[in-house]
């Protein structure tokens, strides 16, 4: 218990602020909150468990360079597909109402890139070589979802408010930024 409330502590407080929180904040103007949180979820306990891993195997020895590269590059183009936007039929509209997989993979994959080598993987890694794997994990996961969780409710207050237009390109802007924060990390 003593590993899960540490690492739930370290890793909300690491998480308030960060860029996957803004991502999760810019979701969740595009898409319904259920999908949102369970992509966040998904893509969370994935990385957290392989950052368990790496902690008990390898400690801080990650090629981190690489992984943020895919990662930047993963988003500049989700900034051109957000640009681009999409015209959907009105049986694809339909469709869109009701079929949520779309969004849960949309997240599930820009979190799971997002947070590869980024400080919250670290700082798991890290915990997990102090502490027990099992408590790390589930407590590193439900801290970053609960702050991720905050950032979905003042996206779904913001989306009700903005136009549709405005919510596209500050959801461009916002994956753009992220994606050259990803490339000038890795590369300077």
């Amino acid at each position: 218990m003593e590993a899960f409330w540490i690492s739930l502590g370290v890793i909300f407080v690491a998480e308030l602020g960060d860029k996957s929180q803004l991502m999760a904040m810019t979701f969740a103007t595009r898409f319904k909150p259920l999908p949102v949180l369970a992509g966040i979820t998904l893509a969370t306990a994935v990385v957290h468990l392989l950052s368990v891993g790496l902690g008990g195997l390898i400690g801080d020895a990650l090629p981190t360079t690489a992984i943020a590269v895919v990662a930047g590059v993963a988003f500049l183009g989700f900034a051109l597909w957000t640009l681009r936007g999409d015209e959907l039929s009105e049986e694809e509209s339909r469709k869109a109402d009701r079929a949520t997989r779309s969004a849960l993979i949309a997240v599930t994959v820009a979190f799971f890139l997002s947070e590869l080598g980024d400080k919250t993987m670290l700082a798991t890694i890290t915990l997990a070589t102090q502490h027990g794997w099992f408590g790390t994990w589930i407590g590193s996961t439900v801290g970053m979802v609960a702050a991720d969780a905050l950032a979905i409710v003042v996206g779904r207050m913001l989306g009700r408010h903005l136009p549709e237009k405005v919510i596209r390109y500050g959801a461009a802007a916002a994956f753009a930024v992220f994606g050259v924060l990803l490339l000038a990390e890795a590369l300077l």
